[in-house]
């Protein structure tokens, strides 16, 4: 527990160093052209962000620095996935930039289910993500309302050294397929909202 609490403070301190590199390149984007240019995204993750198939996140209110480094990531080779590396590949820093503001400019709300208690959200997790799955740290996604699948499916990928990252990674390793699972269903009950900002 004491090194998840530690891992999880590492994870705020790290994302606070990213937004305080990446907030001039994540600030550049402009929401208008990121509209325009989120026809390419909406057949997976929608005009709003809220993804349309069970397979990909919800990207509406998220940081837009978590966005651009994402999607840097892709087109760079050191994330991969069949769909997100082609289209990443075609994407200047500008769009990425551009498309990381149009999503960024979306505000996401996420209410617990009835009964629900915050004690019983997954400790090594609320650091970073929250209780209710709402992005606490720039570097960090939200996981309210993504299907368990998903969170299933991203956690195990961070344990088997697919995906890295220098919180999750660690963090993954130490999770059974149980407690995975525990922490897919507990931000999958989440119900989300996204709108677009006023």
């Amino acid at each position: 527990m004491l090194r998840a609490a530690v891992l999880g403070l590492g994870g705020v301190f790290l994302a606070q160093a990213v937004l305080a590199n990446g907030a001039t390149e994540a600030s550049a984007g402009d929401p208008v052209a990121g509209r325009q240019k989120a026809g390419q995204c909406r057949t997976c993750h929608g005009l709003d962000g809220f993804a349309r198939i069970p397979i990909a996140p919800h990207i509406g209110g998220e940081p837009a620095s978590y966005i651009v480094h994402q999607l840097t990531a892709f087109r760079n080779g050191t994330r991969v996935h069949e769909m997100m590396s082609v289209v990443a590949k075609a994407l200047d820093d500008q769009s990425i930039a551009d498309l990381a503001a149009w999503y960024a400019s979306h505000e996401a709300s996420a209410t617990l289910p009835g009964g629900a208690s915050e004690d019983d959200a997954p400790a090594q997790c609320v650091a970073c993500h929250g209780v209710t799955g709402l992005s606490q740290a720039e570097d960090a996604p939200n996981l309210a309302g993504e299907t368990a699948i998903y969170i299933d499916t991203q956690l195990k990928a961070f344990r088997l050294g697919k995906r890295t990252h220098e919180i999750m990674s660690p963090i993954a390793a130490e999770l059974s397929d149980e407690e995975i699972r525990a922490v897919a269903d507990w931000y999958a009950a989440i119900r989300l909202e996204i709108r677009q900002a006023e």
